[in-house]
């Protein structure tokens, strides 16, 4: 029996999530609060998205790139949630091969879709305070649906390239993965062979998206700030506003992705909190911060909900 027919036949079909704690009580007040905040999740960014498809008022650049941010916040809640709820309930938390390396290709396809629709949305920002005047002619509906299309494929392109360089490591010795879901730099380095250039590319393709991306965040936010602090009126009041939210969700979502991704052999404990706050604490986040310091959304929702209420009645 040839070399590669060993390595095929211990070649592990499993992985075993270690989880956040070996408290059973813990684990299980844990299944509660994040089966709640998922729920949430769901809801809160459903409603955005369908109170911006349904709203005439809201039919500009600034919310359609919004309704597409909460979106994918529901897809990004949902690629790993469902299976450490379970897990929670479970002595042995294990997932399976082709499970492990799907949930590292929709972090990473998801969360690059999202850094690149932050940027998006900074550059929506820069134009409506910055040159007001041609706002409409530069963020056209085919400017828009182009900076989505850009977004995702941007996901797609950031996901594919690191993704095969791990599929294809021996993964024949520990299967015990260190985190509640998988992903690259833990699940690297239980391969069975030297991943130095691996380590490499992901922190080069991960850790350079999350840091250019930030990069570009501030400079646009700063230039937004420059403007609005040399004029003072109630529209820039709103539209400080506006960025203020928008600022706190950059924070909040490029905080932990750097960390992660540029140190990502660091405090395992560390790497715990921050996986639970990018993947379940971020994404209800996004439609709280958004919704309650919009007065336009919130009234729209009032408006849908008044309007849901009446047909119920009338049937």
């Amino acid at each position: 029996m040839g070399p590669m027919e060993l390595l095929n036949q211990s070649q592990n079909s499993e992985f075993i999530l270690m989880g956040l704690t070996s408290f059973k009580d813990v684990e299980f007040l844990l299944s509660g609060l994040f089966s709640v905040t998922y729920v949430l999740t769901l809801l809160g960014n459903l409603l955005i998205v369908v109170t911006v498809f349904f709203t005439p008022n809201l039919n500009t650049p600034m919310y359609f790139l919004l309704g597409n941010l909460s979106f994918v916040d529901m897809n990004l809640a949902s690629f790993a949630t469902p299976k450490m709820i379970v897990n929670l309930a479970r002595n042995r938390k294990t997932i399976s091969f082709a499970g492990c390396f799907t949930q590292i290709f929709l972090l990473h396809f998801l969360g690059g879709v999202e850094m690149v629709l932050l940027v998006s949305m900074a550059y929506d920002r820069y134009v409506a305070i910055c040159k007001p005047l041609h706002y409409m002619t530069i963020m056209s509906k085919k400017v828009c649906v182009l900076l989505v299309v850009i977004s995702w494929f941007s996901g797609l392109l950031h996901s594919g390239l690191q993704l095969p360089f791990v599929v294809s490591l021996p993964f024949c010795g520990a299967n015990v993965v260190d985190s509640i879901f998988c992903d690259l730099p833990l699940v690297t380095k239980l391969a069975c062979t030297d991943t130095y250039f691996v380590q490499i590319v992901t922190v080069a393709n991960s850790g350079m998206i999350s840091i250019s991306c930030f990069i570009i965040l501030l400079v646009s936010y700063s230039l937004i700030l420059r403007t609005i602090g040399k004029h003072s009126s109630p529209g820039q009041s709103k539209a400080h506003s506006t960025l203020t939210a928008h600022i706190t969700v950059v924070i909040l979502f490029f905080g932990p992705c750097i960390f992660i991704y540029v140190w990502p052999f660091s405090n395992h404990s560390v790497h715990k909190f921050l996986a639970v706050f990018y993947t379940i604490v971020t994404p209800i986040l996004n439609p709280i911060i958004y919704t309650l310091r919009n007065n336009e959304m919130k009234t729209a929702m009032r408006k849908i909900w008044r309007s849901f209420v009446i047909s119920r009645e009338e049937t």
